[in-house]
């Protein structure tokens, strides 16, 4: 049963819980009249305040070349329902196609950034990027920083991921169109 998504909003110190346990992403942007979105499963905290990602976005990706252009992006997590979407936009050129258009992927426009966010998910954060040219091009890792956060009410409560079903659980892409998912907690104790 699919279940539309409340966005609530996520404290910009409490961001980095949101990528914490290394999901794949669907990364977003858009100038002009263009946009585009890739898969990114190399994605992850770096500072907390102001709060900050990494991602590696490759020199020949589309998406890459529209946030060099507008200087943000959007970073949206897909859950196991959206596996065969997340695969397919990361399998494709937005080169060689509007992925978008072509797979009727539903978007909504963010608060704070005009990259399009991806329908359905299970978070979303807004970014503007910080310019380091040297390892842009040397490694391919941009930094962003995070302006707006948000989360499914339905998969994030009291500050931390809380999963009602195995469809709203998050991924993790193994390779080839192979996905690990997002399994149960446990709680940790501190030895005496």
């Amino acid at each position: 049963m699919y279940h539309r998504p409340v966005r609530v909003p996520i404290d910009l110190r409490h961001s980095h819980r949101l990528l914490n346990h290394g999901p794949l992403t669907l990364v977003s942007a858009a100038s002009g009249d263009a946009a585009a979105v890739m898969a990114a499963q190399w994605v992850m905290p770096i500072d907390f305040d102001p709060p900050r990602i990494a991602i590696v976005m490759d020199a020949y990706n589309h998406t890459r070349e529209l946030a060099e252009r507008s200087n943000e992006v959007g970073v949206s997590i897909p859950v196991r329902a959206q596996a065969d979407l997340a695969f397919t936009l990361g399998s494709v050129s937005g080169r060689d196609l509007d992925k978008l258009a072509r797979w009727s992927v539903p978007t909504f426009a963010g608060a704070e950034i005009r990259a399009p966010l991806i329908d359905g998910c299970a978070a979303w954060l807004e970014c503007r990027l910080v310019r380091e040219p040297d390892i842009e091009t040397r490694h391919a890792v941009f930094i962003a920083e995070v302006v707006a956060a948000w989360a499914d009410d339905a998969s994030w409560r009291d500050g931390r991921w809380q999963f009602p079903d195995d469809d709203h659980r998050t991924i993790h892409h193994m390779g080839r169109g192979l996905f690990a998912v997002t399994g149960p907690t446990v709680q940790g104790q501190k030895l005496p």
